[in-house]
């Protein structure tokens, strides 16, 4: 495994961090390379030594975060829906300020609500109906469709909202309706 250099990885950082407050002020679309490199206190020859443009910036910011809720599920799936929604839900809490922004901006792509949903419903396959008699009638695809719809869903509803309730009640919460319903 290469290991990157710290001063690296703080630049990257920054730059990641600072195109998440601009979109908190203006629509993506209206962001420039020199508000990014601004923002984040570089030179704009800096940018370029990382990302190709603002547009690579934002796909590689999305791309780290799907990542890492993808990894969680490869270890989530072993616990019930209640234990395995927990660490997700902390974790949205946690990067609240990027969540907040992607699903709740203007200006933001739409892409990154498709890519969400698109690794939520890769995650429940083979999770979805596996315990449930009474879903054989129910084609897996619709299956999937509705919990992974239903489940970002209320991901945006509680960020948007605030987080009104602590992540392990959302998980409960959540953990009841995806087992009753699949």
């Amino acid at each position: 495994m290469v290991k990157v250099d710290r001063r690296v990885l703080k630049t990257q950082e920054s730059l990641k961090k600072a195109v998440i407050e601009l979109m908190i002020e203006k629509n993506f679309d209206d962001i420039t390379i020199q508000d990014i490199a601004d923002r984040a206190n570089v030179n704009r020859g800096t940018i370029y030594l990382h990302y190709q443009d603002k547009y690579d910036l934002l796909d590689k910011l999305i791309e780290t975060h799907i990542n890492e809720l993808e990894q969680m599920g490869t270890w989530a799936c072993e616990m019930d829906w209640f234990e395995g929604l927990v660490p997700y839900f902390e974790y949205f809490e946690k990067n609240y300020l990027f969540f907040s922004t992607m699903l709740a901006s203007k200006g933001t792509p739409s892409s990154f609500r498709t890519r969400l949903l698109a690794s939520f419903i890769e995650g429940f396959k083979g999770e979805i109906g596996k315990e449930s008699d009474w879903n054989t009638d129910l084609s897996e695809d619709i299956m999937l469709q509705y919990a992974g719809t239903a489940y970002v869903g209320v991901i945006e509803w509680w960020i948007k909202n605030g987080m009104p309730y602590p992540p392990r009640v959302m998980a409960k919460q959540v953990g009841v309706l995806l087992e009753r319903s699949l």
